[in-house]
């Protein structure tokens, strides 16, 4: 982690949430995904957005490109 610039686990850094009980009991684990390294060339003003936002900007930036995804998935999937 560390290599990609992130210095804590997103699960240290995530808000505590209060589960209702029973929450867990049906949830089936999953192995995580794989991600692949690239090199990506971006806006100097975006990656300072994202650094100035402090630990973890690789896995933020990931996470607005598969929240793009998603949402263009679903737009498609019902047009």
């Amino acid at each position: 982690m560390h290599d990609r610039g992130e210095l804590q686990s997103p699960r240290e850094s995530a808000p505590t949430v209060d589960m209702p009980d029973g929450f867990w009991d049906t949830a089936l684990p999953q192995a995580p995904k794989a991600k692949q390294a690239i090199s990506m060339r971006v806006d100097p003003e975006v990656l300072a957005f994202f650094k100035a936002q402090g630990e973890g900007y690789q896995t933020r930036i990931n996470a607005v490109l598969r929240s793009y995804v998603e949402a263009h998935k679903k737009h498609h999937a019902s047009g």
